[in-house]
C-alpha cells in the first residue's frame, strides 16, 4: 500500500476485492463506472456475397484440373461437399461458396490451398486439415501473391492457419480460424501469420484455441475489430512499423498484444482480458518506440501494461492515455528504465498494485500527470476535478517484492502487512517514492467513445 501524506477522506478499495469480483459481475461493474465494452460488437463479417458470373464446380470433380484450365480472373463456385486439395492457384482466380464447400487436405501433408500468383480471392468456403510440419509451415492457406483476399473462410484441423508471406495489400476479413486446441501452446501453429508483408488489412476475425497471431517484419498493417482467445498471443508484433491495431476484443490468451522493437504503433479502443497466469500480460512493449496506447480497457490481467526498456531511442516517446487497468494482480509493471513514457487520464481500479519496478529502481522518470488511482487520499477544495496534493506511491512490500520476486508468495499474509506497517511507522524503514503524480484526476469517471 502506498504511505500517506494527507488525512485519508474515504476508505480505499481493499486490495481483497480482486479475488472477490466474480467475471460475471464485471459488466455490471464497467456499466455503473459508465465504462461501456464495446468487444461486444465484435463479430465475423458476413459471408461475401455470390459473384455476378460463377462456373461451378461439382464435388468429386478434379478442382486442380479446373483452376488450372479456367481463364484469369475467372470464379469457380464450389458446390456443396468435399473438394480434395491441395490446390495451388498461381493467377487471378476466385474461388467461391455458401459456407457448403469443403476443400480437404487430402492426407499428403503440406499446405492445402497456395496462392502463388496475385488477385486470387478465397470467398467463403471451408478449409479442412493440412500436414503438421512445422519446419515446413504446413498451413490451411499459405498466400504468396499480392493483393489477395481471404474473405468469409472457415479453417479448421490444420496446423498453421493463414500465412501471409512476402506481399502487399493482402485482405484478410471475416474468416474463422479454429486453432489446433493443443494442451502445449508451443505444439500449436501459428492462426494468422504476416511476414514481411506492406499494406494489409486483418479484420473482422474470430481466431480461437492457436498458439499466436503474428505480424512481423511488416508495415502499415490494420488489426480492426478481430476476437482472439484461448491463445498464447493475442497478437504480436516484432520489427514492424505503422501498424494500427483498434476495436479488438482479446480474452484468455496468455498475453494480449505484445510489441517488441517496432515503431510508430497505435493502439486504440481494444479490449484485452483475463491474461492470466505467472506470464500474463495486457500489452507488453519491448525495445519499441512511438507507441501509442489509447482509450484501451484491460480487465483481470495478471500484469495490464508491461514496459520493458521502451522506448529505447533517445529520440522517442511512449504515449499512454484514457486507459482503463481494471482488477489485475499489478496495473503497470517496468522492467529497465521508464523515462520517456508519459502517462495521462488512465483510470487505475481494484488492482492489487498500482506501479511495480523490477530491480528495485523508480519509475520517476516517467511522465504521470491526470490519472486517475482508486487509492489516492487527497482531496480536491476547489472541486477543478484534480487532486490539491500529489498521488504518491511508496510501499516497503513493493520495493521488496520488486527486488526479491519470490516473496511475492506472501502477498496478503499478515507477514507482509506487518512489514508495510514498519515501512510507514519507522522511519528507518521509510520505502523509496516510486510514482508521483502531481495532478491527480479525483473525478474522472468514464474512458472516452474512440468511434
Amino acid at each position: 500500500m502506498p504511505t500517506r501524506t494527507e488525512p485519508m477522506l474515504n476508505k480505499p478499495r481493499s486490495p481483497s476485492m480482486v479475488g472477490c469480483l466474480s467475471l460475471c459481475s464485471l459488466s455490471l461493474w464497467l456499466c455503473a463506472c459508465g465504462v461501456r465494452d464495446e468487444s461486444r460488437t465484435v463479430a465475423p463479417i458476413a459471408r461475401p456475397s455470390r459473384p455476378d458470373v460463377a462456373v461451378l464446380v461439382a464435388a468429386g470433380e478434379d478442382l486442380q484440373a479446373r483452376i488450372d484450365a479456367a481463364p484469369s480472373d475467372a470464379v469457380l463456385e464450389l458446390g456443396p461437399g468435399r473438394h480434395a486439395g491441395p490446390i495451388v492457384l498461381k493467377r487471378a482466380i476466385t474461388l467461391w461458396s455458401d459456407a457448403g464447400a469443403v476443400v480437404t487436405g487430402g492426407g499428403g501433408g503440406g499446405c492445402t490451398v497456395m496462392v502463388d500468383g496475385p488477385n486470387v480471392r478465397l470467398l467463403g468456403l471451408t478449409v479442412d486439415g493440412s500436414g503438421g510440419r512445422f519446419d515446413l509451415l504446413d498451413a490451411a492457406i499459405r498466400v504468396h501473391g499480392d493483393d489477395a483476399v481471404v474473405e468469409g473462410v472457415t479453417i479448421r484441423n490444420a496446423l498453421f492457419g493463414i500465412l501471409v508471406e512476402k506481399v502487399s495489400r493482402a485482405t484478410i476479413r471475416g474468416n474463422l480460424v479454429q486453432g489446433t486446441g493443443d494442451a502445449a501452446l508451443g505444439l500449436r501453429g501459428d492462426t494468422i501469420r504476416l511476414w514481411e508483408t506492406q499494406d494489409s488489412i486483418v479484420e473482422g476475425n474470430v481466431v480461437r484455441d492457436g498458439r499466436d497471431m503474428v505480424v512481423w517484419y511488416s508495415n502499415r498493417t490494420r488489426v480492426l475489430r478481430n476476437e482472439v482467445s484461448g491463445g498464447r498471443y493475442g497478437t504480436h508484433f516484432m520489427y514492424s512499423r505503422e501498424q494500427l491495431v483498434e476495436g479488438n476484443r482479446y480474452a484468455g490468451n496468455v498475453v494480449g498484444v505484445f510489441v517488441m522493437y517496432s515503431h510508430d504503433l497505435e493502439l486504440r479502443s481494444n479490449t484485452i482480458s483475463r491474461c492470466s497466469g505467472a506470464s500474463g500480460i495486457g500489452i507488453g512493449l519491448k525495445e519499441s518506440g512511438n507507441v501509442k496506447l489509447l482509450r484501451n480497457r484491460l480487465i483481470a490481467n495478471t500484469i495490464g501494461i508491461f514496459i520493458d526498456t521502451s522506448p529505447l531511442d533517445v529520440g522517442e516517446h511512449d504515449h499512454i492515455e484514457g486507459n482503463l487497468v481494471a482488477l489485475g494482480r499489478t496495473a503497470i509493471a517496468f522492467h529497465g528504465g521508464a523515462a520517456r513514457n508519459v502517462f495521462t487520464g488512465n483510470v487505475f481500479r481494484d488492482n492489487q498494485q498500482q506501479v511495480r519496478v523490477d530491480g528495485g529502481s523508480d519509475a520517476l522518470a516517467a511522465e504521470w500527470a491526470g490519472n486517475q488511482w482508486d487509492d489516492y487520499a487527497g482531496y480536491d477544495l476547489d472541486g477543478d476535478g484534480f487532486g490539491d496534493v500529489p498521488y504518491e506511491i511508496a510501499s516497503l512490500v513493493g520495493q521488496l517484492t520488486s527486488k526479491r520476486p519470490a516473496l511475492e508468495f506472501f502477498s496478503g499474509t499478515p507477514t507482509l502487512f506487518l512489514v508495510e506497517l514498519t515501512g510507514r511507522v519507522m522511519p528507518i524503514f521509510e520505502p523509496q517514492v516510486l510514482v508521483r503524480d502531481s495532478h491527480p484526476a479525483v473525478a474522472l469517471e468514464e474512458v472516452s467513445d474512440a468511434r
